[in-house]
């Protein structure tokens, strides 16, 4: 860098005059010298004015302005056009009206120095004002400005951030990015229509702006707003949010459910655009749940993102390499002790990360819309299976198969359900009787008219439908009254807390049982984990029962590995006997509704 020899220095640095050099370093106009006047214009002090340049001129420019400084700098720094510039600049809390321009200086050792002058000229501003909007001088740069709200944009974002970045720690402060979601755009749009769907981002942005007056606040993607900011405080950045959402959904025009934000602040390792990419992680987190507006980074937020993405970005290979297995958990009769029924049971074994819980995989799966690749292969698993258990001697008995309601929405399941059937040759084993669907009452519960008219096909194809999870939240007695199950299986919490509050779930169970043979619905309870929760289960008249605690599930190889070992299997109903179990069970319905 360019050291004055002492005079010439102290001249220039104590001129009243506002000028700045600049030496061209890497292609960049470096700042080597400020003048007095310069100092005592902008306010800061001279122990730091060179610093104060250094973290960017161009992010106290006014946003409109800042395209047209950096284009005319980066030509003039070339050598390749002028250096003479009307712009507005932030000074204190008010834009002021900024002429530059520059020469170039040949110093005595031959080094060549910019020296751009700066003169306020906010004097005669209702003339600059006048002037330069008759020959269109300060335009909206589209290439840094969002044209609905009036913010930076993106790429305003990327080429000054770091500079703010800078700004805010030499304040002493942490630079900390800010990604805000306004949630349910889409909706909002639908329900009122383009127009106040333009003028709430526009509320949003207003709203953010003055909460956070100091922050480099630009608009991202469709509904998302970028914010960087040196209020790095999370209780602070907590309360602003708030404030900022509760401002949102009181002025909207609209029902809104407001912005929810991720944070993350910016170390001096990592860069902006990595920041920005945490901070989505970290609002990523947060998914539907409404009662939160913030989520922080940490590692362990970043975790969870790379293990979610690797699911959705393999997914198509874990399934056509049969990396998911399909394990078997036997379902008991009460009454005698043997298994009446398998479900099938989705198992992630990963080259590289090893086993994958069904509890991370299948709500990945089920937030992004892919839960039916899984929920098919599995039932095609299941057909392929068949004919290797009957060689094999082992009892074929029913299996049930998870579905969700999404898989109805991208697929004809009944009409998959058919066609393997037909595929495999599956009725010279067994009759469709065989195949169990299983479906929460939370998908009946919130399901469309369409999906619900897909249920009743299922039983109308001749396969089972079964009614999972019952008592998880969305019971409602009058759903069967719309629909016919062929069996209840209820919540494995109620059984986990079949004690609490004096034991009212042991009141709930035996209610609900008694109820459900009333109306030949077979039951079956899930979660036993103990002889005191069978003898209970016993005593309520409950026919079927499920539980690690009896049954840990299995793939089928383990199950042959076994057989042709010697050992012996699970004992399994016939068909005869569950015909037998199923006649006496609606016979004692028709008693007690006697």
């Amino acid at each position: 860098m360019y050291s004055f020899p002492a005079e010439m220095k102290q001249a220039y640095e104590s001129s009243p005059l506002s000028f700045v050099y600049y030496q061209v370093i890497d292609g960049k106009g470096v700042p080597v010298l400020a003048s007095e006047g310069f100092c005592r214009r902008t306010g800061v002090e001279r122990e730091r004015v060179l610093k104060w340049l250094e973290t960017g001129l161009f992010v106290r420019l006014h946003p409109d302005d800042a395209g047209m400084v950096s284009r005319i700098s980066e030509s003039f720094m070339r050598h390749a056009g002028p250096y003479d510039v009307i712009f507005r600049c932030r000074i204190g809390n008010n834009y002021e009206y900024i002429h530059g321009f520059g020469q170039w200086q040949t110093m005595p050792d031959g080094t060549e120095l910019a020296v751009i002058c700066y003169i306020n000229v906010s004097e005669t501003k209702e003339k600059i004002i006048s002037f330069t909007a008759a020959y269109s001088l300060f335009q909206k740069d589209r290439f840094y400005t969002d044209p609905l709200t009036g913010l930076p944009n993106i790429n305003y974002l990327h080429e000054f951030a770091r500079e703010k970045a800078g700004m805010i720690r030499a304040d002493g402060r942490r630079p900390t990015v800010v990604y805000s979601d306004l949630c349910s755009m889409q909706s909002y749009n639908n329900q009122y229509g383009f127009k106040e769907g333009d003028r709430l981002l526009c509320l949003v942005a207003s709203s953010l702006r003055e909460l956070f007056p100091k922050a480099l606040l630009a608009r991202g993607a469709d509904d998302h707003f970028i914010m960087l900011t040196g209020v790095d405080q999370p209780e602070l950045l907590n309360q602003r949010l708030a404030e900022v959402n509760d401002r949102v959904k009181k002025n909207a025009y609209g029902n809104t459910a407001g912005i929810q934000s991720g944070i993350c602040p910016v170390s001096d390792e990592s860069d902006i655009k990595e920041a920005i990419d945490h901070a989505k992680h970290a609002l990523k987190q947060i998914e539907n749940d409404m009662t939160r507006i913030t989520s922080f980074f940490s590692q362990a937020v970043d975790d969870v993102y790379w293990k979610n993405r690797y699911i959705i970005e393999n997914i198509d290979r874990a399934l056509e390499n049969g990396w998911i297995k399909v394990f078997y958990q036997g379902i008991f009769r009460v009454q005698s002790g043997k298994i009446s029924v398998f479900e099938a049971l989705a198992r992630w074994v990963d080259p590289i990360r090893g086993t994958i819980s069904p509890g991370d995989f299948v709500p990945v799966l089920q937030r992004y819309h892919q839960l039916y690749k899984l929920d098919l292969y599995m039932l095609e698993q299941v057909c392929r299976e068949i004919p290797i258990r009957q060689e094999n001697g082992l009892p074929l008995v029913p299996v049930s198969i998870n579905f969700s309601r999404q898989d109805f929405d991208h697929v004809d399941v009944v009409g998959k359900m058919n066609e393997l059937y037909e595929k495999y040759g599956l009725s010279q084993y067994v009759d469709k009787s065989y195949f169990i669907v299983e479906i929460t009452e939370q998908d009946v519960a919130l399901g469309a008219e369409s999906f619900r008219e897909q249920l009743k096909k299922i039983r109308e194809n001749g396969y089972q439908l079964w009614l999972d999870d019952f008592g998880s939240g969305y019971s409602a007695i009058n759903m069967f009254s719309q629909f016919k199950f062929d069996l209840i299986k209820y919540d494995l919490e109620l059984m986990r807390h079949l004690d609490d509050n004096g034991g009212v779930n042991r009141l709930i169970l035996g209610a609900l049982v008694r109820f459900s043979r009333q109306i030949a619905l077979h039951t079956l309870i899930e979660g036993l984990e103990n002889e005191e929760q069978m003898k209970f289960v016993r005593d309520i008249g409950c026919e079927l029962v499920q539980g690690f605690y009896y049954y840990q599930p299995e793939p089928l190889d383990e199950i042959l590995f076994r057989i042709h070992g010697g050992m012996k299997v699970r004992d399994c109903e016939t068909d005869e006997e569950r015909k037998a179990f199923d006649l006496k069970w609606t016979a004692a319905g028709e008693t007690e509704k006697a």
